[in-house]
């Protein structure tokens, strides 16, 4: 130790300064590993470092199904302090990724509606819409592609990524997101604290936001729910036509889950569903390995599952690998709605970009969704759905 302090005391001052500052990170590093030992120990968690809330979960709403304030989304009664509080703002969509190392995700089981795709190398990516529920924490948040901006275009609504598709083509999802008037919430035009990146994980698979920060900045741009001329954004919205789950004794049970293949290749983003009777709920797993909200410890399990079928190619627009995908999200195809332990055979039918897609049955008939959190899942044409 002598020796040390002799050494020490020979360097030069800017040496003993350098030295100085790693020493005191090393003591850093070091306390601050013994404390998060002791919280773990003792049961306990702390937010991340880099983020603006103590507490995340203080803005997270309990799930609606009490009061008779049916949610225009997905039908879903909350009661009148919710339904004041979506009267005050617009949808909010946000990009949330699927990748292995950005599970589990955040805030994915309060979202209103979800729609769920490859983003690219058969990696699915969510479109996770609010409006009438709210997340303290929403992670990680990733960039935007076109289709997405088609689903989300239905709602009028404010959309929140971390940048986005942006070569010359038909896959450009930030030069349209501007041609189409989006309002664009992108992290990096609003940035902290708006959005924080966390510790929790590497990037690019940190982003963080909150719906209610997401929404005040939205508020400080004039995006509420009127537009500058005073119109409401849900005066020509079309709203699903929407029931109360069947009876106990009407449910079925079915014998074999729900299974989705988005690709061919590794099965890490297949999704099976499987049906629970008493809360009639679809349960998600992929593989078998249960996908659960980090936020709110629940497993994802939404009322509806829908699986649109629509045909997919490559945008070939010059990007490294190709990897940019289109899909027909104009027009009509087959569709599997589930629901009640049941699966209607029908179609969707989507007139154009902002009008709202449709769910019928086999004789062109609307079909009504039960009320709760709807799923859907966006298969290319010819992909296997086992059930």
């Amino acid at each position: 130790m002598t020796k040390l302090i002799l050494k020490f005391q020979g360097l030069s001052a800017g040496a003993k300064i350098v030295w100085s500052i790693l020493i005191l990170l090393v003591l850093f590093l070091i306390s601050f590993g013994i404390t998060l030992g002791v919280l773990k120990a003792l049961g306990k968690s702390i937010s991340s470092p880099l983020s603006p809330l103590s507490n995340l979960k203080d803005t997270t709403s309990e799930k609606g199904g009490s009061g008779t304030n049916a949610c225009p989304l997905n039908g879903l009664t909350f009661n009148d302090d919710q339904k004041e509080k979506w009267e005050k703002r617009r949808p909010l969509g946000v990009m949330v990724e699927n990748h292995l190392d950005s599970r589990p995700q955040s805030g994915v089981s309060r979202a209103d509606v979800v729609y769920e795709a490859v983003a690219e190398g058969g990696i699915t990516r969510f479109l996770a819409m609010y409006l009438c529920q709210d997340a303290g924490d929403i992670t990680p948040i990733r960039s935007a592609r076109t289709y997405y901006v088609d689903w989300l275009s239905e709602y009028d609504a404010l959309y929140s990524h971390v940048g986005g598709a942006n070569t010359d083509g038909p896959a450009d999802a930030l030069e349209q997101v501007r041609d189409y008037g989006i309002r664009d919430m992108d992290q990096f035009g609003l940035g902290f604290p708006t959005y924080w990146r966390g510790s929790d994980r590497f990037a690019p698979h940190n982003v963080h936001s909150t719906t209610e920060k997401l929404w005040e900045a939205a508020e400080k741009r004039n995006w509420g729910p009127q537009d500058e001329e005073g119109n409401r954004w849900d005066e020509n919205f079309v709203i699903w036509k929407f029931k109360d789950d069947a009876p106990s004794e009407s449910r079925r049970n079915p014998t074999k889950p729900l299974e989705v293949d988005f690709w061919e290749g590794p099965d890490d983003y297949d999704v099976t569903w499987k049906y629970d009777s008493t809360t009639n709920t679809y349960l998600r797993f992929h593989g078998q390995t249960a996908h659960v909200d980090a936020l709110t410890n629940e497993q994802i399990a939404p009322k509806v599952v829908v699986i649109q079928f629509q045909d997919e190619s490559s945008a070939d627009d010059g990007y490294p690998g190709n990897v940019h995908l289109l899909y027909e999200t104009i027009g009509s195809g087959s569709a599997l709605m589930f629901m009640d332990g049941k699966v209607i055979v029908g179609e969707w039918q989507k007139d154009s970009r902002t009008t709202r897609s449709k769910f019928l049955n086999e004789s062109g008939d609307e079909i009504e969704l039960n009320r709760g959190q709807i799923w859907i899942q966006i298969v290319p044409t010819g992909s296997k759905v086992t059930y």
